[in-house]
């Protein structure tokens, strides 16, 4: 006597299938949600002058930027060149165009101190982060 046992293994491969699209689909939030934490920690670390403030090249001089400039043109933006489908990812910085001495700032010069706040944002709030990508990863997968 003998004993069948029939499975549809290509119904079972689709569910499979649909489960890593939503697995992948919840790498971009969860990076967003990091991203926007260290964003936020940024802008709060960045130097703010209490009036408007030039800066000097070379010997020439720009501006004036008002109070605040720096810190208003921190950004986040999500990066398709750096992303796949298992990363995803955010750059956070300052727009070079608004304010082009925050690269100054950050990094310093011979005759003045960096003052990275980018980079101390990125290290304050590691733990943060991660808990915040791992908690939204886990909302968008259990949706």
């Amino acid at each position: 006597m003998g004993m069948g046992v029939r499975m549809n293994v290509a119904a079972f491969k689709e569910g499979l299938r649909a489960e890593v699209d939503k697995l992948h689909a919840a790498n971009r939030p969860a990076a967003q949600a990091g991203a926007q934490i260290i964003y936020e920690r940024a802008r709060l670390n960045a130097p703010v002058s209490d009036e408007s403030h030039f800066f000097y090249i070379r010997g020439q001089k720009y501006g004036p930027y008002p109070p605040g400039n720096l810190r208003d043109s921190i950004y986040q933006v999500y990066s398709k060149e750096n992303s796949f489908k298992d990363v995803s990812t955010y750059h956070i910085s300052f727009n070079k165009t608004e304010a082009p001495y925050g690269f100054i700032v950050h990094n310093g010069t011979s005759k003045t101190p960096a003052d990275p706040f980018i980079s101390k944002a990125v290290v304050e709030t590691r733990a943060e982060v991660r808990t915040a990508i791992k908690a939204r990863y886990l909302e968008e997968v259990n949706k």
